[in-house]
């Protein structure tokens, strides 16, 4: 045996234990070894901890840019036609990307069966098994597993509607359905509402015998009831259970402890980990030189190539959009708007001399503008306003179809949330930045979002200003928000400013069901900015979409299923429309 010091994917913390180094790789299928499994509770813990692999499998920084579901939004674009093995631009706009049994991107189907086959059967061994390790042992174990499984079945029901529900004691034989029987094969999906109550159910089922928590020593990040009660309450939200999403985010509050840290930027900082577990909840923990993935360098300002001596043509593959930046107000609350941003004056009196010094603290720590301070320089995404001035280091390109703008910003911006600031070795090192999967920011305005809709509009008020009081900006009062109607205005905007690009807009429209009228039909937009000789700067608003016009349409809400299921399932219907 030798000490593993981290296993990579886990939750508030990377997770240490001690166990043979195949633990890692494990994957709970039919063929368990039972005499290694159970020889050693540390070894059985393996499988266990390979359960929550299937929240990396979804992460939104770790899977080569294809699923950074944002720039899938009005938040980010992409600046390629279908390069870097991503085709956000081509899904948006052409019809034929989605149909028949083609879900593109979001083919997870499979995949989520294949981790919930595992994890029933996985349960279905701790049951036979585990009592040798203690009854307690087996009863965390199961809930931990049961948790992983109820995030599953999100992951299918959020992009599909209604799941096949196996369960690892719905099979014909007592234990999980794992298709060795006719009868077990052939099962209908239930409704849209039914899976929910299902995911809910089993979320809370978890909870019960989760543990307030685990030894920090051996178990950091393994989940607790304060972690599953975070989840419950994002769960809930789709499936319209006000109640229960306002409970779920006390609860999580009450046994987590969790609180919002003090300074927002922090947040997407490594080297602020250990302060930050007081906010995030749930994080994918990676670990220098085992964890490698390319976001630093597909993300950061073309610029950088210079600055690193490496190739920036690959750089700058999804950039801010327009309607991000627009979306942040002024440092007093002062809505932004590229009309009147220049009489605007500052907590001095001046009037502002450019839209982004004065920007609440969300948009610097999201976005790279012109002008901003990175690393040793400043940002310059302007180009001369004739020939005879240069362009900026990280000048805009107008964007193309076809093609692509070779590392630059085709929107005035560039990403700045989790990149690997002052990070010299991103080149040969890659990235392995702490990524935020659930915070307790997005806990509050999920509680806010229920509680106005339980037409609690005063209550909901204040769960949304302590997001806002965080980053220094004025209350919300009930003026600003006297129905619902107007407090969602203000509560979409929020969670735009509070959580862009960590992998939630997407979700938020097809749940709201706004995405046809967000996406479909729409372009989105950046900002050309033009150095003149005096060295000031002329600001254009321009179409990102090279002239097209997205397309997002109603069958989208719920995509095809897949061939193998429709065909290996007698019982299994395909979504309408398909």
């Amino acid at each position: 045996m030798k000490k593993i010091n981290y296993i990579i994917i886990s939750a508030a913390l990377a997770v240490s234990t001690s166990s043979c180094d195949y633990v890692l790789d494990v994957e709970p299928t039919t063929q368990f070894n039972e005499i290694a499994m159970w020889s050693d509770p540390d070894v059985a813990d393996g499988y266990v901890i390979a359960a929550y692999n299937t929240i990396a499998d979804h992460s939104n920084l770790r899977s080569n840019t294809r699923r950074f579901y944002d720039a899938y939004t009005d938040l980010y674009k992409s600046t390629s036609w279908d390069q870097y093995e991503h085709m956000y631009n081509k899904n948006l706009m052409e019809t034929s990307k989605f149909g028949k049994n083609n879900a593109s991107d979001f083919s997870i189907w499979g995949e989520a069966y294949t981790r919930i086959k595992r994890t029933n059967i996985l349960i279905n061994s701790i049951e036979d098994k585990g009592a040798k390790f203690g009854e307690q042992w087996q009863k965390t174990r199961i809930a931990e597993a049961r948790f992983c499984n109820a995030i599953n079945y999100w992951f299918i029901a959020r992009a599909f509607g209604g799941a096949v529900i196996r369960t690892p004691w719905s099979g014909i034989k007592g234990k999980t359905d794992d298709g060795q029987y006719e009868a077990d094969r052939n099962r209908a999906r239930a409704s849209e509402a039914e899976t929910y109550d299902y995911i809910i159910s089993e979320m809370k089922a978890a909870i019960e015998d989760l543990p307030l928590k685990w030894d920090e020593s051996k178990y950091l990040g393994r989940a607790t009831k304060g972690m599953a009660y975070g989840f419950l309450s994002r769960l809930a939200l789709y499936a319209h259970d006000w109640e229960t999403v306002v409970e779920a985010a006390d609860k999580c509050k009450e046994l987590g402890n969790y609180d919002l840290v003090a300074d927002y930027a922090n947040l997407f900082k490594l080297d602020k980990d250990a302060e930050n577990r007081k906010e995030v909840i749930y994080a994918i923990y990676g670990k220098k030189d085992i964890t490698k993935f390319e976001f630093d360098s597909k993300m950061r300002p073309f610029g950088d190539g210079k600055v690193y001596n490496t190739s920036a043509n690959s750089m700058g593959q999804i950039v801010p959009t327009s309607e991000l930046a627009d979306s942040y107000e002024f440092k007093d609350g002062t809505e932004f708007d590229w009309s009147t941003w220049s009489k605007v004056t500052d907590a001095t009196g001046k009037r502002l001399e450019d839209p982004y010094t004065y920007r609440e603290p969300r948009f610097h720590a999201t976005i790279l503008y012109n002008g901003a301070t990175w690393e040793k320089r400043t940002i310059e995404t302007f180009v001369g306003m004739n020939a005879s001035i240069a362009d900026g280091a990280d000048a805009f390109k107008e964007y193309v179809n076809a093609g692509s703008t070779a590392g630059h910003t085709c929107t005035g911006y560039y990403m700045r949330k989790y990149l690997m600031e002052n990070n010299s070795e991103w080149t040969t090192k890659q990235s392995w930045i702490t990524e935020n999967v659930l915070r307790y920011a997005e806990v509050l305005l999920n509680k806010a979002e229920a509680l106005a809709e339980l037409d609690r509009i005063s209550d909901a008020l204040e769960p949304l200003n302590q997001v806002r009081k965080r980053v220094g900006l004025p209350a919300k009062t009930i003026a600003d928000a006297p129905d619902k109607e107007s407090f969602m205005k203000i509560l979409r905007k929020e969670r735009i400013c509070e959580l862009a690009g960590e992998g939630l807009r997407y979700w938020d429209l097809r749940r709201w069901k706004i995405a046809h009228e967000v996406i479909d039909g729409q372009t989105v937009h950046g900002v050309r900015i033009a150095r003149r000789a005096s060295g000031s700067f002329q600001y254009t608003q321009v179409d990102c979409d090279g002239g097209n016009k997205r397309i997002f349409q109603q069958r989208y809400y719920y995509f095809s299923i897949p061939a193998d299921e429709l065909t290996n399932n007698k019982l299994c219907l395909d979504n309408p429309g398909w």
